[in-house]
């Protein structure tokens, strides 16, 4: 298949290019940005006049049921998304290595986005036992991790990053200190005190992260932050890189939007993990993406039954829908952070991948034609109807946001066209 993208404006974070030139794809990869090659006979053209032609975007934090993958994965396409990571939380949990190898071929049947997942940190996720962490990378594994659930026996974390270094393997960590956040779910502090919510205090983050850095300093693992919610953890992130550790780190885009003032009529789209925090938090938040102390910026795609979300507040799951809505609020955090686009789309691309390990996030000739096209000038409601995916739970229904994916290649197929 011969695809050509006319009329773009290019843009792409890792070779800092910007003009409006075309794309040419054959077998998979990009064979030319710019001059049409010699003796070429397009199958298909693709016209990105008034568009932008971006890497395919990078998402390092997707929750996943094997029952809903098909249907997330023509999520992630339609979102712009062509490479996502998968949090070892399914059913039953990444901890044994056919259980990724199943996972990796379904993915893979469906020829849309691809998967990658991590693997369990420890047997079950239950922070007792190391998982089979060798054969689960040899699986194809780009990462450990404990999803949302903490190690509460820091002598087991500290053997799990020990031999995750010796085989230069990445450790992916949410912090939050189990005890200190007990049946929080909402952050700690006036809001949550005057809606009569129990608190999630910073110092969940800030004590569990604290721990993760030197247990990071100790083994020369590489420590990659999954969420990071407060000021203070961008700074004790900020002082580990400074001091050369190995420790990449990401935000969820919601938390780069929305404060703890905004659950104050107790919508559970709100409820997130972790909670959303104070202005200043979110602030902080903003700084350390524009500084590059936060490496990435994830979507943090949780999708629930609308029977875990239509209950109180306090009873409902955490999580939200956000494949859909990455690149959108993406777009729209730039423009109020007033980050060049170039940045920001690094953020959901080139920097992601570099976080993760990934050969992905970049447009150049010879590499695989990952690609979202996408127009930043059209407006969109964000609603139910609307979400091809399984969950339709967001905090964003009822916005009206910017950049509309027009068309979405991924190894130079079509997985995603917009209706004309």
């Amino acid at each position: 298949m011969k695809i050509a993208i006319r009329k773009g404006r290019v843009i792409d974070a890792a070779s800092n290019f910007d003009a409006q030139v075309d794309v040419f794809i054959a077998a998979s990869k990009i064979v030319a940005i710019g001059e049409q090659p010699d003796d070429w006979h397009s199958n298909r053209d693709i016209n990105a006049d008034g568009c932008i032609v971006a890497p395919g975007l990078v998402d390092l934090a997707v929750h996943v049921k094997r029952g809903t993958l098909a249907t997330e994965l023509a999520a992630a396409a339609a979102g712009g998304v062509t490479s996502m990571v998968c949090s070892p939380d399914t059913d039953p949990v990444l901890d044994e290595p056919g259980l990724v190898d199943m996972l990796r071929l379904r993915a893979q049947s469906f020829h849309g986005t691809h998967l990658y997942p991590l693997g369990a940190l420890t047997k079950s996720l239950a922070g007792v036992q190391l998982a089979e962490i060798s054969k689960l990378a040899q699986a194809g594994c780009v990462g450990f991790s404990q999803a949302d659930r903490a190690v509460l026996d820091t002598q087991v974390l500290l053997r799990a990053m020990q031999y995750a270094a010796t085989f230069d393997y990445s450790v992916w960590l949410q912090p939050e200190d189990l005890h200190l956040a007990k049946n929080g779910v909402a952050h700690e502090g006036e809001v949550a005190s005057r809606l009569g919510l129990e608190g999630i205090p910073s110092s969940a983050e800030i004590i569990a992260l604290a721990t993760h850095i030197e247990l990071a300093r100790v083994t020369g693992v590489h420590l990659h932050i999954c969420r990071l919610s407060t000021a203070e953890g961008v700074a004790l992130v900020r002082a580990a890189k400074s001091s050369g550790l190995k420790i990449t780190a990401d935000v969820a885009i919601n938390h780069l939007h929305l404060i703890d003032l905004d659950i104050g009529n107790f919508d559970s789209n709100f409820r997130l993990s972790p909670p959303l925090r104070s202005s200043r938090d979110r602030d902080a938040l903003r700084a350390g993406v524009i500084d590059g102390t936060i490496d990435a910026i994830v979507s943090d795609h949780t999708p629930r039954q609308d029977d875990a979300k239509q209950v109180p507040f306090g009873e409902a799951a955490p999580g939200a829908t956000g494949l859909e809505t990455l690149l959108s609020l993406t777009l729209r955090f730039a423009e109020s952070a007033r980050l060049p686009l170039n940045d920001a789309l690094g953020r959901i691309t080139y920097h992601a991948a570099q976080a993760a390990g990934l050969h992905a996030g970049r447009l150049a000739v010879d590499a695989v034609a990952d690609i979202c096209v996408f127009d930043p000038g059209a407006y969109r409601l964000i609603n139910k109807a609307g979400f091809r995916s399984a969950g339709k739970n967001s905090p964003f229904l009822g916005y009206e946001l910017p950049g509309v994916v027009r068309a979405t290649v991924t190894a130079g197929h079509v997985a995603y066209e917009a209706a004309a």
